[in-house]
């Protein structure tokens, strides 16, 4: 069994399908490789099952590993498959801060970026709101996008960044893109809905790093 949050890899398509401990060695077989098929599972005797069973029943599927009961999920419902999700992650605070998106229906990686350095995960977060935004306006596509981080979110709405973290030599890079992404959403409008990714009910968002 996987220690409490971390995540064991199934690889059915890759340069070496198989069961992999981390995420980076996950991308290692991932990476390049065309259809490439592979999912995090909360525990290795589920990701041995679904490696088992072949991807047919994993990807592209609702598959959620939930820790709410029956009657919670019905609350919430299920996620818009046709959606866009974002998420970044951080080698500690502050450190080295990366950010993706992911459509949420074929699992494609649509965008990636960093490392950028001396940068926290919130500004990543909202880093990588504003990246979907002004790409999905550009090309005319109105679907929703998921982020699981509620101060990102915040500071969409108030269409600014409020990071306490300061400005230095090694961050400027992210500092820089912060000063463009609050005068894109001071200069544009939007369709999109930004909806809150609910990870107790779906677990982790598509476009997670795994790196938990």
């Amino acid at each position: 069994m996987s220690k409490k949050g971390k995540k064991i890899f199934v690889v059915w398509n890759g340069f070496n399908p198989g069961i992999y401990e981390t995420w980076k060695e996950c991308q290692l077989q991932i990476n390049g490789y065309s259809k490439a098929k592979y999912k995090g599972f909360p525990t290795y005797k589920k990701a041995t099952e679904a490696f088992a069973e072949g991807p047919e029943n994993y990807w592209g599927k609702d598959t959620f590993f939930s820790s709410l009961s029956e009657e919670e999920l019905k609350l919430i419902g299920k996620p818009i498959k046709n959606s866009m999700t974002v998420d970044a992650a951080c080698q500690g605070v502050p450190g080295p801060m990366e950010y993706q998106g992911v459509d949420f229906f074929t699992g494609k990686i649509i965008f990636r970026k960093g490392p950028f350095l001396d940068s926290t995960n919130n500004i990543g977060e909202y880093l990588a709101l504003v990246h979907a935004l002004a790409l999905m306006k550009s090309n005319g596509d109105k679907r929703p996008i998921y982020s699981d981080s509620k101060i990102a979110v915040g500071w969409i709405k108030s269409k600014r960044h409020a990071t306490n973290h300061k400005e230095s030599e090694l961050n400027k890079d992210s500092f820089e893109l912060l000063r463009r992404a609050d005068k894109w959403l001071k200069e544009n409008s939007f369709e999109n809905k930004i909806i809150k990714w609910e990870t107790k009910a779906w677990g982790e968002i598509p476009a997670d790093f795994g790196r938990k």
